[in-house]
């Protein structure tokens, strides 16, 4: 049985849609679960495993307090399909922060995990166009009839 260009696109579209959530489930619990846990108990266990490279403890003290909030709030908006421009590039950037501390401690299996979110977000913002059932589309097609 073929399938039409018609169907085609709809599969195309499904199958973004579905890349996307996993990726915002992911980000968005990777946070959501730290924040509950208590983003200071968090950021302490991050000044424990950095106390052998050059960053000062404040810096990694304070970076692990903001990422719990980060990685929930760029992991709704992936999630949801909003502002998704803006979060593939944001979650791009936090991945390249985090990978620089991964590569810093010399923590090469973190590392690797980080290159394939880092591949999700850059396949997800280069096809960007298939971004059909999201609310971005969802916003724009209401500003169209409008």
């Amino acid at each position: 049985m073929e399938t039409s260009a018609t169907d085609n696109q709809k599969d195309i579209a499904v199958a973004y849609l579905l890349l996307r959530v996993t990726m915002g489930v992911n980000i968005c619990v990777h946070g959501v679960s730290r924040a509950f846990a208590g983003p200071s108990v968090f950021a302490h266990s991050l000044v424990a495993l950095f106390q052998k490279t050059f960053l000062p403890p404040w810096s990694v003290l304070g970076f692990g307090l903001v990422l719990p909030w980060l990685e929930a709030i760029l992991g709704l908006l992936v999630l949801t399909g909003l502002c998704t421009r803006l979060a593939f590039i944001a979650g791009s950037i936090l991945l390249i922060v985090l990978t620089f501390g991964s590569t810093l401690r010399q923590d090469w299996e973190s590392a690797g995990l980080q290159l394939i979110y880092a591949s999700i977000y850059a396949a997800l913002l280069a096809f960007r166009n298939k971004n059909t059932y999201s609310l971005d589309s969802l916003l724009q097609s209401r500003a169209v009839n409008e």
